[in-house]
C-alpha cells in the first residue's frame, strides 16, 4: 500500500512540475525564456523562475496560468517579483482581476491538488518532448 504523502509534501510536488510547466510553456525552440518583467532572455531550466504576479501564498491565484510568467532569477528574487512592471505587461484588466482573485479564500482538496500536479506532469512530458 502506497504511504499516504503530506499535505505539504503534495503542494510541493505541484509547485515543482508547475514551475516547470510555465517555464517550458514560454520557451522558443532553443528552450530560451524571455523575462516577462525585463526581458532578459535565458535558458529555461537553471536561469528562469516561474514569478507569480499574486503572491504564492494566496491559494486562489497559485497555479493560475495568467498569474505567473517567466522571470529571469533578478527580476523575481532579487527585485522582488517586480509587482509593478509584471502589472503594467499583465494589463490593467487581468491585473485588477488576479487581484481581486487572490483575495478569494479557496480550499483545494488533497485529491484536487494530486490531480492538478497530474495533468501538469503529463504536459511537462510532452513539452520536454522537444527539447531532448
Amino acid at each position: 500500500m502506497a504511504k499516504k504523502l503530506k499535505r505539504s509534501s503534495i503542494v510541493l510536488k505541484l509547485d515543482t512540475v508547475f514551475s516547470k510547466y510555465i517555464r517550458l510553456k514560454n520557451a522558443d525552440e532553443n528552450g530560451i525564456c524571455e523575462c516577462f518583467t525585463c526581458g532578459k532572455r535565458s535558458y529555461w531550466n537553471k536561469e528562469v523562475d516561474a514569478g507569480h504576479f499574486m503572491s504564492r501564498k494566496h491559494y486562489s491565484t497559485r497555479w493560475d496560468e495568467r498569474n505567473v510568467k517567466p522571470q529571469c532569477k533578478y527580476c523575481n528574487m532579487y527585485r522582488n517579483g517586480e509587482q509593478f512592471k509584471f502589472a503594467q505587461n499583465l494589463g490593467e484588466e487581468l491585473s485588477e482581476e488576479l487581484y481581486f482573485l487572490s483575495k478569494q479564500t479557496v480550499k483545494y482538496s488533497d485529491i484536487e491538488l494530486n490531480a492538478m500536479a497530474e495533468y501538469y506532469k503529463k504536459v511537462v512530458k510532452d513539452l520536454e518532448k522537444m527539447y531532448i
